[in-house]
């Protein structure tokens, strides 16, 4: 049976794509192809990864006839649920994306795993449902009841879903907060791409807070070796409790770099990497924007192996030259 991957043209769905057909395991990926970033890099990703053992439905999993009807007769055993609207300043600008998509989708998924009977299913949750948090680094444990933005709120409303669904169906769901994930083949909404793009053609780079941020950069790979850490011990209904808090078989883990960076550092990185001084213009704080995250890994390392490998020192350099060969630069 194939594993379910969604949001497959995705930065992270692809990459976790590709290593799961690499070590044999038949794919079957959706996607919607949606328009919040540029659609070529979408169509780039799901051509680097094509495979005799891939098989792509563009559908939108908000959508549940069409989600059925995509899926209908393609027998799958574990999904991978990682499709979703992402971003935290475009949920200012257009809230009703995040509700269709992280709100109507995922229950979508759940309703898949519970009438397929799936054996496991592990979902993108975000460090972002943290908050403001006063307590570093954060912690699984940590109460996540003040998000403050409306991504951050789908994200844990998914979560609650998810614990609802495990405690009545006994579906083993694994939840995943993903902290500032960078790397090859990244979004361009996101710091990374933004500042090599910009220095890259001479522009001046935004940062907002005068700088005054902190953020836990976690590289692709090695979050992609924690999701397949993640599909190889599903949770078990064993009634002991789990990662998260809860008894029936969901379990929520951290995947970070369990470093805190200072902004700073990076834009340094990024300017060695690309040979280019920054020009900076400072902005405020942005609404919805945290000051710090920093991932309590514990949890993550004792249940499934997880250790992160790379740091920015090489992550950064790394996603540079990819860029630099993606761009023709």
């Amino acid at each position: 049976m194939a594993i379910l991957v969604t949001g497959v043209a995705g930065f992270i769905g692809a990459h976790v794509a590709r290593q799961l057909l690499a070590r044999g395991t038949p794919v079957v990926g959706i996607d919607n192809l949606n328009d919040y970033y540029d659609v070529q890099l979408k169509r780039d990703r799901l051509n680097d990864i094509a495979h005799p053992n891939f098989t792509f439905h563009q559908v939108d999993f908000a959508d549940a006839a069409a989600l059925d009807a995509a899926l209908q007769g393609v027998e799958i055993d574990v999904i991978v649920h990682l499709g979703a609207q992402a971003g935290v300043r475009y949920s200012l600008v257009n809230p009703r994306a995040y509700v269709q998509s992280n709100l109507a989708g995922h229950l979508n998924l759940l309703e898949l795993a519970r009438s397929r009977a799936v054996s496991h299913m592990i979902y993108a949750s975000s460090s972002s449902v943290y908050g403001n948090a006063k307590s570093l680094p954060l912690r699984v444990s940590d109460r996540v009841d003040h998000p403050i933005s409306l991504y951050a709120a789908t994200k844990k409303a998914d979560e609650l879903m998810s614990e609802t669904y495990a405690h009545l169906f006994r579906i083993p769901l694994t939840g995943v907060r993903f902290f500032t994930v960078y790397g090859r083949w990244g979004r361009p909404d996101m710091a990374i791409w933004m500042f090599a793009e910009k220095l890259l053609s001479g522009q001046p780079i935004t940062v907002f807070n005068q700088g005054q941020m902190r953020r836990d950069f976690t590289h692709i790979n090695d979050i992609v070796a924690g999701v397949l850490a993640a599909i190889d011990r599903p949770v078990i209904d064993d009634g002991l409790e789990k990662p998260g808090g809860s008894i029936a078989p969901h379990r929520i883990f951290n995947m970070g770099n369990h470093r805190a960076e200072d902004l700073g550092r990076v834009i340094q990185l990024m300017e060695a990497a690309c040979g280019r001084q920054a020009v900076i213009e400072y902005q405020p704080l942005q609404p919805g924007d945290v000051l710090e995250t920093f991932a309590d890994i514990g949890a993550t390392t004792a249940a499934l192996g997880y250790q992160p490998t790379t740091p920015i020192d090489q992550g950064i350099p790394d996603f540079v030259d990819w860029f630099r060969t993606y761009r023709g630069l």
